[in-house]
């Protein structure tokens, strides 16, 4: 005759409270990197200088484009996640998988293009920003951005370089605090925001061709 014997021990008491709760904030947090810089990313120094040239020149005239675009960007990077998460592979791999080489050169070749000027763009904004505290030449300046840039990126993990990218999406907080700091007149952005207004002259379209192109392109 033989005696079952049961493990009496009991269960391991959960975590507290607060231990899950930062075990949950820290993984919201990890998710939230890539698409945070990426978001981030949209708002870059070429996009800034041509969003405060349209103000400048039309005042909220082109407030619209905003909520316009924000399906148009949504779309690009919900495209670009799904295709990479379910191939596994970058752009240019799935281009030629699907494509002739040819049409793979073209695009690499159009996409380079536009991405240099991008990356002058954005370089020339931050010299040209950087010189009205500093005086220095905005030359100067851009040639020391982009010693720093590329110093950061060859000296400095991708893992680390990545973290400090998303703590410096924190200056987006920028946008919200001065927006309640400043007095602005509420009803005019409202109305701005969702009707539509349109000049037909060579400046506008120049302008607002400028500003689809700067947020949809990064």
């Amino acid at each position: 005759m033989t005696t079952e014997v049961r493990d009496t021990a009991p269960p391991p008491a959960p975590p507290p409270a607060a231990a899950a709760g930062r075990h949950r904030l820290r993984y919201l947090l990890g998710v939230l990197g890539p698409g945070l810089i990426t978001g981030a990313a949209d708002d870059d120094p070429s996009g800034i200088a041509t969003y405060t040239q349209t103000g400048a020149q039309f005042g909220y005239g082109q407030l619209w484009t905003a909520l316009w675009m924000l399906p148009l960007v949504t779309g690009v990077q919900e495209a670009c996640g799904r295709i990479g998460n379910i191939t596994g592979k970058g752009l240019a791999a799935n281009i030629k998988a699907k494509y002739s080489l040819r049409t793979l050169r073209v695009l690499v070749i159009l996409l380079a293009a536009a991405n240099v000027i991008n990356i002058g763009a954005d370089i020339g904004a931050l010299g040209a920003a950087a010189a009205l505290i500093i005086h220095i030449p905005v030359a100067v300046l851009m040639v020391g951005f982009t010693l720093l840039i590329l110093a950061l990126e060859i000296a400095v993990s991708y893992r680390r370089y990545a973290k400090v990218l998303k703590w410096l999406t924190v200056s987006l907080l920028a946008y919200p605090v001065t927006a309640l700091l400043v007095a602005e007149p509420w009803g005019e952005i409202l109305k701005a925001t969702f009707i539509p207004h349109i000049e037909f002259s060579a400046a506008f379209f120049y302008v607002i061709t400028a500003v689809i192109g700067t947020t949809i392109t990064p």
